[in-house]
């Protein structure tokens, strides 16, 4: 196979997975991982793909309190959920966005599971970056896993948002039960 054909079919098979992002807007942030999306006429509940954040007290009560992707390092209070409900908003409130899927498009709660792109800055990363949300335990397999696992590993080391909080919480020469084996 010639190099013209074969960069013509990867540029097609790159073009065809685009074709499946979908665009909206953000309208409301419900907390560091879950946004309300206006895309055309309807709104969309989107979850971010492969992280977790912690829970911002809801009026009618914590229906994800036990989710078992959940790997609970972060303290999980009202204060830290909504610590990271305002990088979130921050981050995506009022802006434009780009919905990218992986295996899943929706969850047990009917929210369509995506990554989340303004301009080049994929939101999802940037809230693991910055320390407010941690990598998911399941699914093991999701396509950012190794980025976003690196980008939490040195927001722990460096002390980034909520891992400064958290670090309060352990022993100050206590491992972490989470090392790369334990993934």
């Amino acid at each position: 196979m010639s190099r013209a054909l074969l960069v013509a079919i990867l540029a097609l098979t790159i073009d065809a997975g685009r074709s499946s992002d979908v665009q909206g807007s953000v309208i409301y942030v419900v907390d560091g991982d879950t946004i309300h999306v206006r895309i055309d006429s309807h709104v969309e509940k989107v979850r971010y793909l492969g992280i977790d954040a912690p829970e911002v007290p809801h009026p009618r009560g914590d229906a994800h309190r036990h989710d078992r992707r959940r790997p609970r390092f972060f303290p999980n209070t009202p204060a830290a959920g909504d610590a990271a409900r305002r990088v979130n908003i921050e981050l995506v409130s009022g802006k434009h966005v780009r919905l990218t899927f992986d295996r899943e498009r929706r969850d047990a709660y009917k929210r369509l599971l995506a990554y989340v792109w303004v301009g080049d800055t994929l939101i999802n990363a940037e809230m693991v970056s910055r320390g407010y949300a941690e990598v998911v335990r399941t699914p093991a397999d999701f396509v950012y896993r190794a980025k976003f696992l690196q980008l939490q590993d040195e927001a722990r080391q460096a002390g980034r948002g909520l891992w400064q909080a958290s670090a309060k919480l352990k022993g100050a020469g206590e491992e972490r039960s989470h090392g790369r084996s334990g993934r």
